[in-house]
């Protein structure tokens, strides 16, 4: 069984890593700032979601285990609630989304 849990905790980890790389890559490849505020937001979440999950896997059942589904828990609301209020004063600024291209419709 601690086995299994070592290995999962490896998969979620690795999980989380690549997609903390990969929001990186995004920021930086991506247009604008609407659609690097999405790759940053969405792979944030998604990043810290397995990070933390894996990292609840390797603690067991204990105190800090359960600091870090709080630490999830906050960071699930709080994260979306930021890519929306940038968003949102971005557009309040003037900043507006380019389309995109007639051929990639």
């Amino acid at each position: 069984m601690e086995t299994f849990l070592i290995l999962a905790s490896t998969l979620c980890i690795s999980i989380g890593v690549f997609l903390g790389i990969t929001g990186a890559v995004g920021i930086f490849r991506m247009p604008n700032f609407f659609t690097r505020l999405h790759a940053a937001s969405v792979t944030d979440s998604g990043c810290a979601s397995m990070l933390l999950f894996g990292l609840m896997l390797q603690s067991g059942f204990t105190v800090a285990t359960v600091k870090l589904c709080f630490i999830l828990f906050f960071l699930l609301i709080s994260s979306p609630t930021a890519g929306h209020a940038l968003s949102k004063t971005a557009l309040s600024c003037g900043a507006q989304p380019t389309p995109l291209p007639r051929e990639e419709r």
